[in-house]
């Protein structure tokens, strides 16, 4: 059960970019955390202000009343919740696991079924955002699972966003791939008429700053335009990860018969992306990627 009403302890197993983002948040909004992760070098800055380490998903487990996992995929996943030192085998009953990830519904809902049996209950809670709305706490966070876990995690998931119970476990995250395809083929686009503007002889600052304050600037192309003519150093969605939550999305549409026609076609340009070694840069590096296709100037990869 929980600690108390207001103030439950947090375990976060993955303090990447956004698992870490996360932890100094709720670090910060006063709740005791706990974490892990496969280099403790990470780590150290949380851990200076206050995390306790734990050096296996199992050991952040058994202390945590409120999980959370924060993953690449599918295969990180399945690494820190198996094994005799994974997450599954640390579970206490009552525990609400939320897993924050991106991975597959198929493989989440077989892993929140597991959760079950040790009378505990796992939600996929995948977000739409990055680094900066974590640190603002504007995350928009789709939720799928347990009604009830879910009014018990509630105002854990209020201290990092926006949440949304959508349905049963699984859906949480279909309504989040749903939204990276629109990711995905938003930047692409923009890329595409950044593009045509430059090599027709438009300034391209010029026709960036026009672009994005335009009727087509959504908010995420207004966050990812100052960074297309500056990749930064870290990326804030890295091409291979959008392309990997694009093929998920495709898998998922397969089993439902779904056309995807724009996500097909974006699936395509991520995969010439990592040809050309975009894979590690940002979802703004779509538009150097496009520009090399044009035989145009290359920003260094």
């Amino acid at each position: 059960m929980m600690a108390t009403a207001t103030r439950p302890t947090i375990g976060v197993v993955g303090l990447g970019h956004m698992g870490g983002a996360m932890a100094a948040r709720l670090l910060a909004a006063g709740y005791p955390v706990h974490g892990t992760n496969r280099t403790r070098r990470r780590a150290e800055e949380l851990i200076a202000h206050g995390l306790q380490w734990h050096d296996t998903p199992r050991g952040v487990a058994e202390v945590a009343d409120v999980i959370v996992t924060s993953l690449s995929d599918d295969a990180a996943l399945h690494s820190a919740a198996s094994g005799p030192e994974g997450v599954l085998t640390g579970l206490r009953a009552g525990t609400a696991w939320l897993e924050m990830s991106t991975v597959s519904p198929a493989a989440s809902r077989e892993l929140a079924g597991c959760v079950r049996k040790s009378g505990a209950a796992m939600l996929d809670a995948p977000v739409s955002g990055s680094v900066p709305q974590v640190r603002a706490g504007t995350l928009s966070i789709m939720v799928g699972g347990d009604a009830d876990a879910y009014g018990r995690v509630e105002p854990v998931l209020r201290e990092l966003g926006t949440p949304t119970h959508v349905g049963p476990n699984g859906q949480g995250l279909v309504l989040k791939l749903a939204i990276n395809i629109s990711l995905a083929v938003q930047m692409l686009a923009f890329a595409e008429g950044l593009v045509l503007a430059a090599q027709s002889g438009i300034d391209r600052e010029l026709a960036l700053e026009v672009m994005a304050n335009s009727s087509i600037g959504s908010p995420m192309l207004k966050a990812r335009a100052p960074l297309v003519f500056d990749l930064p150093d870290e990326a804030w969605f890295t091409l291979a990860l959008v392309q990997k939550d694009v093929e998920l999305a495709r898998d998922v549409a397969e089993g439902l018969g779904v056309p995807l026609p724009t996500a097909d076609r974006a699936d395509e340009v991520l995969g010439l992306a990592r040809v050309l070694g975009y894979e590690r840069r940002d979802l703004a590096a779509l538009f150097q990627v496009l520009e090399e296709m044009t035989g145009g100037r290359r920003t260094a990869a």
